[in-house]
């Protein structure tokens, strides 16, 4: 018997019937929501319900010399949880507990298969707030968001996910449990574990609870629509609100392309004439300060010629980020793929870098919508190809590249807060040089000497 079959029965043992072998069943699992992207068929699919149980299926990995791929719910565009070798999927969607909210201390302990938007809905019960939240918020899970270090639509005024990582339990390659943080709010203890698992893409350790800040959720919101005439002047309101040094909760654009895509798809009477599209939210405690900060952003938006409406009521407001979230949809029923790129740089470059995004789109015959989080620098060109045409694979490449190429010429990053993954390690010596990727192996290699656990990403 070989040591595959082997593996497996011992699977079969500790878990019974939350172990799936058949292809028909396991085949899902060699993709995620990265378009065009395909890995290995895994031997299995796990569902571990425990801290104890992942131990388990850690030693037995070791044992026959199987990778083990960890997934949350599997919206990573990057290529996070897709198998490269023959293994098994270790997947965390039924570690879906929240442990406790401590109201007190403002923190939540959570298992890795919690959703986003649920722990956010649960945390408001007691006036609290998880404010990460990624354009997948209502399927992703937190140890994706974690293992991702995912960003989102609130990331200019309250931060990303390694911003809210207070502590974790996770099982590390060799099979031994460790655990780190608490609910102090200062712990400078040893080295700053959080800064090595947070964003490490599960390459070194399978997160079992997560520890999170929570923090007070605002009293007041106020939510802008303005459109331009031109991309430059709506880069001009965006550094301008940052410059009479309001941070507002978001702070997002969309270009005509999907401006006009968005309106088609949900008919909520867009301006389609307008080359770019704002949406602007200012929260806090205090009314007074919101009517402020409103009243100096409206005069910015009218100094650059923009048109804007604020938003009456929540029905309202919730109508505007429907038109936001919507974007990935709308693009979709315009080609049979749409692939969405992620970069960032430093948010006085943000006009630059969407002009030069239509530049390479007009160079290479490829439509290119673009959103992004204009207030934090992170954009997301959405590029829609035909994967069935050869000549769109062999240009989506070439684009692809150019992007990268465009956002490191303005002292950027190849990405914000999709990853690496597989889809970007061919650029990421480029952002990090020889000696960068050395230090990731040395630490990989110090945890992982088997190179067992999701193998071959990221380095």
């Amino acid at each position: 018997m070989n040591k595959e079959k082997l593996f497996l029965e011992d699977c079969k043992r500790l878990l019974k019937d939350r172990l799936l072998t058949e292809e028909k069943e396991t085949i899902v699992y060699s993709y995620d929501a990265t378009p065009g992207l395909t890995g290995e068929t895994p031997i299995g699919v796990a569902f571990p319900k425990s801290t104890e149980e992942v131990r388990e299926l850690v030693k037995f990995a070791l044992e026959y010399d199987i990778p083990l791929y960890p997934r949350g719910a599997g919206t990573s565009v990057s290529g996070g949880p897709v198998p490269k070798k023959k293994g098994l999927v270790v997947s965390f969607q039924q570690m879906n507990q929240i442990l406790e909210i401590d109201p007190d201390n403002m923190t939540a302990l959570v298992e890795p298969g919690v959703v986003v938007a649920y722990l956010d809905k649960e945390a408001s019960k007691f006036g609290l707030m998880y404010p990460p939240d990624p354009g997948s918020v209502a399927v992703a899970t937190i140890g994706g968001t974690v293992a991702e270090n995912a960003g989102g639509l609130r990331g200019l005024k309250y931060g990303v996910t390694k911003d809210y990582v207070m502590g974790m339990e996770l099982v590390l390659p060799n099979a031994e449990i460790f655990r780190f943080g608490g609910k102090c709010v200062k712990n400078v203890t040893g080295y700053n574990f959080s800064g090595f698992f947070v964003g490490s893409e599960g390459t070194i350790g399978l997160f079992t609870q997560i520890l999170l800040k929570l923090i007070p959720a605002p009293k007041y919101k106020k939510t802008f629509l303005a459109t331009f005439d031109s991309l430059k002047n709506a880069g001009e309101v965006i550094a301008n609100i940052i410059r009479a040094r309001i941070i507002p909760a978001t702070l997002e654009i969309m270009d005509n392309f999907t401006i006009k895509a968005v309106e088609n798809y949900l008919k909520i009477n867009l301006p389609t004439e307008k080359e770019a599209l704002l949406l602007i939210e200012l929260d806090g405690m205090g009314k007074d300060q919101i009517e402020e900060e409103a009243q100096i952003i409206q005069e910015i938006i009218k100094k650059f010629n923009g048109d804007y409406s604020i938003a009456k009521d929540e029905k309202e407001r919730e109508k505007l980020w429907q038109a936001r979230r919507a974007a990935f949809p709308a693009l979709a029923r315009l080609k049979p793929a749409v692939f969405i790129e992620d970069v960032a740089v430093p948010r006085t470059k943000i006009v630059k870098m969407l002009v030069g995004i239509q530049e390479i789109s007009k160079k290479y015959n490829l439509p290119i919508a673009t959103v992004g989080h204009a207030g934090d620098g992170n954009v997301h060109p959405m590029i829609l190809i035909d994967p069935q045409e050869e000549k769109d694979l062999e240009e989506l490449d070439k684009v692809l590249h150019e992007i990268v190429e465009k956002a490191l010429s303005l002292k950027g990053t190849i990405t914000g807060e999709h990853g690496i993954g597989i889809a970007k390690k061919k650029y990421i010596l480029k952002e990090l040089g020889h000696q960068g990727i050395k230090v990731m192996r040395m630490i990989k290699n110090s945890f992982d000497s088997k190179n067992i656990i999701n193998p071959e990403k990221i380095v």
